[in-house]
């Protein structure tokens, strides 16, 4: 809530971003009842209720505050340094919510009678089954592209375990994470397939996932044959102020469009980087892409990555970012200002950039 308040003022003033601002006051105002509340039965079943609620009120945070970001871009020029601030803002924020839901998730799991599935602890899965969510993710993407296009790529598993040859590959993780990052890069290789080689091609090239378990990572990796994306497009695409497909009408805001507000990749990515994991995307301009999702496969090194809200982030909102020249482009702002600055200062700028980039 702090940090949406550094925001530029033509942003807070937009009517969606005001309305996200006022759910969350709302919600915290709700949580804050329980906070010297004597613990009982009753009281935890009413915190658990408030919990849901909450949940449900926040449902359409990303589209709201998206909607947000494209009023600005309707009634203002977005100068630099605001898309900057903005894009800074967003990867926290939503990486926040992913953190917030996650524990409303698994709080009302474990105490809020709903657990069906005793292998499961919350909404951690211990056997976490790669293929599965992989098939159950193109399956629904698969429906949503034959819904728009009346045609739709097949789908191609290959699985490879290095530690375990010929064993299936299993994963302490969130399914629900996994299968968010799937179903979001599914919808974006059937729709690159589809209108590469036309709708009604004879045969389409199918979708390729391949799964890896090495000594670190487990890797899944989706290729298509979609005609693949410029390298200059490439930053771009995790860029919120970016997309390469029309805006999905306003009447449409409940629905699942296949495309269109850019968000899809951006947000699939901090999804990845929760659990130090990572999204990366290789094209070949022409030919097709591959996004390769890593995890790692250690669990106990896969804790939660969290943006830190201190005195140095709120700096990001005001200094303007530099251009990274040839001889350094992975350089970023926090680590350019360092040069001047204390040893104990450097080290905790250096983990504040670390935050600002997950």
């Amino acid at each position: 809530m702090k940090e949406i308040n550094l925001l530029p003022d033509n942003l807070l003033r937009m009517p969606s971003v005001s309305l996200v601002n006022d759910w969350y006051v709302r919600s915290f105002s709700e949580i804050l009842e329980f906070e010297k509340t004597d613990v009982t039965d009753k009281v935890l079943d009413r915190f658990c209720q408030s919990l849901v609620k909450i949940r449900n009120r926040h449902t359409d945070v990303v589209q709201t505050m998206a909607q947000g970001v494209l009023e600005l871009k309707e009634s203002h020029k977005i100068d630099h340094q605001t898309e900057n601030s903005i894009q800074y803002f967003l990867d926290r924020f939503y990486m926040s919510r992913i953190s917030i839901r996650m524990l409303i998730n698994q709080h009302t799991l474990l105490f809020g009678g709903q657990l069906n599935d005793s292998r499961h602890v919350g909404c951690i899965d211990p056997q976490c089954d790669l293929v599965g969510v992989v098939k159950d993710a193109y399956e629904n993407a698969r429906f949503l592209c034959d819904q728009y296009y009346l045609a739709s790529p097949d789908l191609i598993v290959r699985e490879h375990n290095e530690r375990e040859h010929g064993v299936p590959i299993r994963i302490v993780y969130v399914p629900s994470h996994l299968y968010h990052m799937l179903f979001e890069l599914f919808k974006n290789s059937m729709r690159a397939v589809i209108e590469h080689h036309g709708s009604n091609a004879e045969h389409h090239p199918p979708v390729v996932v391949t799964i890896v378990r090495g000594r670190e990572d487990i890797c899944v990796k989706v290729s298509d044959q979609g005609g693949g994306i410029p390298r200059s497009h490439t930053d771009l695409l995790f860029n919120y102020m970016f997309s390469t497909a029309p805006q999905p009408p306003k009447s449409d805001a409940h629905t699942a469009p296949l495309a269109g507000y850019g968000y899809g990749l951006p947000i699939s990515r901090l999804y990845a980087r929760y659990f130090h994991g990572d999204l990366i995307l290789l094209s070949c301009d022409g030919y097709g892409t591959d996004t390769i999702i890593y995890m790692k496969a250690l669990s106990n090194e896969a804790n939660e990555l969290l943006p830190v809200f201190n005195k140095t982030s709120s700096k990001f909102y005001r200094a303007t970012i530099p251009a990274a020249d040839w001889s350094n482009a992975s350089s970023s702002m926090g680590i350019r200002h360092m040069t001047t600055t204390s040893p104990r200062k450097q080290t905790v700028m250096q983990n504040e950039t670390m935050h600002a980039q997950c």
